[in-house]
């Protein structure tokens, strides 16, 4: 008997170059002798023998060995024996040692993906397409498994390999859509747990093993094979918190962030070198926030990377929460943990550019896919990375289904975008003639901006209460202004200008300070042009910087007393709050992520008294809605002295929403003690001490006001009332009119 394919289409098939192996394989109706059959095909190149079955029909037909490569095929009549009615039957196969096996034929199952979903991804507006492409469980026909679609449109064949086919791309050859260069299959009787690739085959010949895009999850670094997961398991318990989180993230709330790296906040002490789990590490930090009173916490990347020492900035798996500490539901439980206690959790995101390494996003399917095929575009000179298309609307589509996919699958609260500026202009980090102007002419990366402003527009739409958080560090106008005023939409700017100075500042003696006094005061320019957030973030700790306390000028007294100066400035400066892990208790060491922090500090009271300054300043910062009610608008802020370069001191007054409810914050950045300094005040009165950064249970000389002051009718400072002060050395006092 003669078989009907093409024998054009056999090499293709054999060679794993095919686009549409379901065209040869699978059930095909065809006419032999005058009459309608259908032929039922199967490359299964290791097999000796293959019958075709079907159980519920008692049906058991021998196939017959068309190509000696292992292409098999039975011939079924209409009726009875007509396997195209359903994915009813399977193939029982002898191998070439003799073990048999009995399994379902993929390509007997119609694709799934539906016209509708290749348009939106086409079009660049599919916001949920992490629900379809990538691996997913499915039920078709009765019969469960598990789903694949990847998008590599310029890819001669793609196949999934795992250690179901032990890893051979021949037996799963995907096919590929007419539109959009999307490639699926449907694996039946696949397992959660399977571990998976995507065989891509370039046209130029080359196949490399790429991981899955989409993937939800992955091994263990160095290891790089996805895993399949189903996410829509957990059974979540923070519907409280998901309910009154627009609240908690509001803009006039207090927002204390505290920035963690997962893998070195705290070692396990086992022994085995292995990290924390999430829901380990929930419990202790949950309780340690508490304890310090954060609002929030912020989490270095947590999407997959493979390499450690990237601290996650460098990610291949955009959809997997990293592995190192645990499965998907781990960090699930994470999350779920924060929000049943009262703790926001945010997470740094990266799309502005990921790595070369093999197994990820670099020339996906041979081509520039999606990065730019020009390396003044698409290679970022500082990072030895990729740069993403984002003229291309799948690249786009991708970056923003991720984002808002880490908001829905794991009730992310708000994410802080990473590298921004790197993003807004072409010329970054360039020299003259390594980049190439925009249609206008322009340094602006149009296509970016508009990225951006998409993603910050869908966050806001269908996550309300979320927050987004942009590291920009240049003078770009608008970052966190509505993109219908013409901004790029954030809800938060990180301040980088205030870091910068204030640490530069901090960094001269004090007898030099007086020289220095408008790099101090100059934030106030344009403290108020953005929502912004006063970060000292991991940054300013590594490199060769040092920790926080190594920067700090003077003495070893002088050098905590100049911390907890720097602390109380920041804590009442307008601005939410951000802290990276280690800088409460004045870590000695700079940041490294292979070692935990230096936790036996705190047998110090040195250190001990650095990590209460921390607790009490957010006690006091969430309990006075002066410091942080009215953040982002100058009726919240009032200079009272701010030209005194001569002794280095500061002075100012922070407004709630109600102007009646204000404090008074006095900063002496020098080391001696400023007696019966006068002050201006608004209104007369007992004025109680309401906190001091020199107070002995911090480590300070407890120079201060004792209970208070009381105001006088004295003008000073163009104000009708004044005291006088005692302002401690290196020191933040914090004043309240006291209400009877």
């Amino acid at each position: 008997m003669r078989t009907q394919v093409d024998v054009k289409t056999i090499a293709p098939l054999i060679g794993g170059y095919h686009e549409n192996p379901g065209t040869v394989l699978g059930p095909h109706e065809i006419v032999e002798d005058g009459r309608r059959v259908v032929a039922v095909r199967a490359y299964l190149p290791d097999s000796q023998q293959v019958w075709l079955v079907d159980s519920k029909r008692g049906l058991s037909k021998p196939m017959r060995r068309i190509h000696p490569a292992g292409l098999f095929e039975a011939i079924c009549t209409p009726g009875i024996e007509d396997p195209s009615s359903g994915p009813f039957y399977q193939f029982r196969a002898i191998n070439k040692v003799g073990e048999q096996s009995t399994m379902h034929d993929p390509y007997a199952f119609p694709p799934l993906l539906s016209d509708y979903d290749l348009h939106l991804l086409g079009e660049g507006r599919h916001w949920d397409c992490y629900e379809r492409l990538g691996a997913h469980r499915r039920d078709v026909g009765g019969i469960t498994g598990i789903n694949f679609a990847v998008w590599a449109p310029n890819a001669e064949s793609v196949s999934i390999v795992g250690d179901f086919n032990n890893w051979d791309r021949r037996t799963h050859a995907m096919q590929k859509h007419r539109t959009g260069g999307i490639w699926e299959l449907f694996v039946p009787e696949l397992p959660l747990g399977t571990l998976y690739k995507f065989s891509v085959k370039s046209r130029g010949g080359n196949v490399v093993e790429k991981c899955d895009p989409y993937g939800f999850a992955a091994e263990v670094p160095p290891r790089t094979a996805n895993i399949v997961v189903d996410l829509n398991a957990y059974q979540w318990g923070d519907a409280e918190w998901m309910a009154t989180r627009n609240r908690n993230n509001g803009l006039d709330a207090p927002m204390s962030i505290y920035e963690v790296h997962l893998g070195s906040w705290r070692s396990n002490h086992n022994g085995d070198g292995q990290w924390m789990n999430y829901r380990e590490l929930a419990h202790q930090l949950v309780e340690y926030c508490q304890q310090l009173g954060y609002t929030h916490l912020e989490l270095m990347p947590v999407s997959e990377h493979p390499f450690t020492g990237s601290w996650g900035y460098q990610t291949v798996g955009y959809y997997a929460a990293t592995s190192r500490y645990g499965s998907p539901d781990d960090f699930k439980y994470f999350v779920d943990h924060c929000h049943q206690n009262g703790i926001g959790v945010l997470i740094d995101w990266v799309p502005a550019h990921f790595p070369k390494d093999s197994h990820g996003l670099d020339l996906f399917d041979g081509t520039a896919l999606y990065e730019h095929a020009d390396p003044r575009q698409g290679e970022h000179p500082d990072w030895g990375t990729k740069i993403f298309n984002y003229g291309r609307n799948e690249v786009c589509n991708f970056l923003l289904a991720n984002a808002l996919f880490w908001l829905d699958k794991y009730h992310i609260d708000g994410l802080r975008v990473d590298a921004v500026a790197s993003m807004l202009y072409l010329d970054y980090s360039r020299e003259d003639g390594d980049w190439i102007p925009n249609e206008d002419g322009g340094r602006e990366n149009l296509a970016a901006i508009s990225f951006i402003k998409e993603f910050n527009e869908q966050v806001h739409l269908q996550y309300p209460g979320t927050l987004t958080i942009a590291e920009e560090s240049t003078a770009w106008e608008g970052v966190s202004r509505p993109t219908y005023v013409g901004g790029l939409g954030f809800s938060i700017k990180w301040n980088m200008g205030w870091m910068n100075d204030t640490l530069r500042y901090m960094r001269y003696e004090p007898i030099h300070r007086g020289y220095h006094h408008d790099e101090l005061t100059f934030s106030l320019v344009y403290a108020f042009a953005e929502n912004f957030a006063l970060p000292f973030s991991h940054d300013e700790v590594v490199h060769g910087k040092g920790s926080l306390l190594e920067q700090m000028s003077g003495d070893l007294w002088q050098r905590f007393a100049n911390l907890r100066l720097l602390y109380g400035y920041q804590w009442t400066h307008p601005g939410k709050k951000l802290q990276f892990m280690g800088n409460e208790i004045a870590q000695w060491n700079e940041w490294n992520c292979d070692q935990e922090l230096q936790w036996d500090l705190l047998q110090s009271e040195s250190h001990q008294g650095m990590q209460k300054l921390v607790a009490d300043l957010n006690g006091i910062y969430r309990r006075e809605p002066a410091l942080h009610e009215v953040d982002f608008e100058d009726q919240g802020f009032d200079w009272i002295d701010s030209q005194n370069h001569t002794d280095s001191v500061l002075a100012y007054l922070r407004r709630a929403k109600n102007p009646s409810d204000f404090v008074i914050v006095a900063c002496n950045f020098t080391p001696v003690v400023r007696n019966n300094y006068r002050l201006g005040l608004p209104e007369g009165g007992w004025y109680d001490e309401i906190f001091n950064t020199d107070s002995t249970c911090y480590g300070g000389s407890n120079v201060g006001n004792g209970p208070g002051v009381q105001a006088v009718q004295q003008e000073s400072h163009g104000r009708p009332f004044s005291a006088e002060f005692t302002i401690p050395p290196l020191a933040v006092s914090v004043f309240k009119p006291r209400r009877v």
